[in-house]
């Protein structure tokens, strides 16, 4: 098995929060990352991004975080991930092997025996798949803190030709076999669809006003975009504006009351693509290689499956509406120390504007929560001022005493 095809493998696989909790997922979440608050009090201040000029060289963990046994070595910024990782695949919070406000402290049996077992994990990934990555925490919780021994019971009788994994509501459905267009002819097509690539190319800004749900909740925001690669959103908040940022090099996020955080890694990854105006005809540009590995259901209709394939990044998966040939899912993954972490985009509501199709409402789900963006206008090559994207100074931020 070829490192791609364990890529592409891989690849496969209340309304009772406080607003406050509420406001501080929501700003992360569209910041495509979920932090643990919690944890990044053990460091002082962060490195700088890791796009940005002149940026330092990256920390290792145990470099800026104190009491790191296992995972040593991986760098500084994946530590925040792979704690998201490890709570999504046990379906815990952080006070479940950590102590509150003092996370260095090996004070609860669950810790030690999370670091018992990402040392099996690794083991078992060294000697029996050369240390490519093939088991992870979640081959087995699977969202449970104590994993599943026994065999689950049918809870649906199987109609004809039906699996029983989709009976039960276990694994997704596998794509069906590919027997029609390349990966090449279906980005060709959706360039196509949405206007062409010199009616794409030709929008230099957009600015969008809508409202994000989450949590039950309904609020305004508005995004500014502008070539090459800015993107900003306000929230609109009671409490005062959640903003997620990005200048072509760098992102950061502010909610009400709290310092400025910045992106790191994976996130950077993705707010470029998310800031790309021009992303459909940049698409093939990104990707070494691209596979079809077949159709799925996204919603009621089928879709083409594209697998893009990146150097020293992990894969996109691109789904194709099979009729219209409109992109209605991305799948993209962030890199952590014990495996990915999947972020989910699906795209709806396209509508002609300026000549260009765009998507007017997008869910973006996650393992740590999801929202909707419903948008409501949309002006295009309208004068966006470069003072927007400029990232505010942070507040010094002293690490607690220890």
């Amino acid at each position: 098995m070829t490192r791609r095809d364990r890529e592409e493998k891989l690849g496969d696989s209340s309304m009772n929060v406080k607003l406050a909790k509420v406001i501080v997922i929501v700003a992360l979440i569209v910041a495509s990352r979920f932090v643990v608050d919690a944890v990044k009090a053990q460091a002082g201040a962060a490195p700088g991004a890791q796009g940005a000029t002149n940026a330092p060289e990256l920390k290792k963990a145990e470099e800026q975080f104190k009491n790191i046994q296992v995972l040593k070595g991986v760098p500084a910024e994946q530590i925040f991930p792979t704690m998201q990782f490890i709570s999504a695949s046990l379906g815990v919070e952080c006070e479940f092997c950590h102590v509150h406000n003092a996370f260095e402290k090996d004070d609860k049996k669950p810790k030690q025996t999370a670091r018992k077992m990402m040392e099996m994990m690794f083991a078992i990934n060294k000697d029996n798949f050369d240390g490519h990555r093939e088991v992870t925490c979640n081959s087995c919780h699977r969202g449970s803190a104590h994993p599943q021994a026994v065999p689950a019971v049918m809870t649906e009788e199987l109609r004809e030709g039906e699996s029983k994994e989709a009976a039960g509501g276990g694994k997704p459905t596998e794509a069906k076999e590919n027997a029609g267009p390349s990966g090449e002819q279906l980005l060709d097509k959706y360039v196509q669809t949405l206007g062409g690539t010199a009616a794409i190319n030709k929008i230099t800004s957009r600015v969008m006003k809508g409202t994000i749900d989450f949590g039950g909740k309904s609020v305004p925001i508005d995004i500014y975009s502008k070539e090459p690669e800015k993107r900003i959103s306000f929230t609109h908040m009671p409490e005062g504006e959640s903003v997620t940022a990005f200048n072509g090099h760098e992102g950061w996020l502010g909610t009400p009351g709290r310092p400025l955080r910045e992106m790191h890694g994976s996130d950077l990854d993705g707010a470029s693509i998310d800031a790309d105006l021009h992303l459909a005809s940049h698409l093939k540009a990104m990707f070494s290689e691209m596979r079809v590995r077949g159709t799925e259901k996204v919603g009621d209709h089928e879709a083409y499956v594209v697998v893009g394939l990146r150097e020293g990044k992990p894969p996109i998966q691109l789904y194709f509406d099979q009729q219209s040939g409109l992109l209605v899912r991305m799948v993209r993954f962030g890199e952590t120390a014990l495996g990915w972490l999947p972020t989910q985009i699906d795209y709806a509501d396209y509508r002609d504007t300026d000549g260009v199709k765009i998507p007017y409402r997008w869910t973006l789900a996650r393992p740590s929560g999801r929202f909707t963006i419903q948008v409501s206008d949309i002006k295009q090559n309208v004068p966006v001022d470069d003072a927007k994207f400029v990232k505010p100074a942070a507040e010094e931020q002293k690490a607690p005493a220890k």
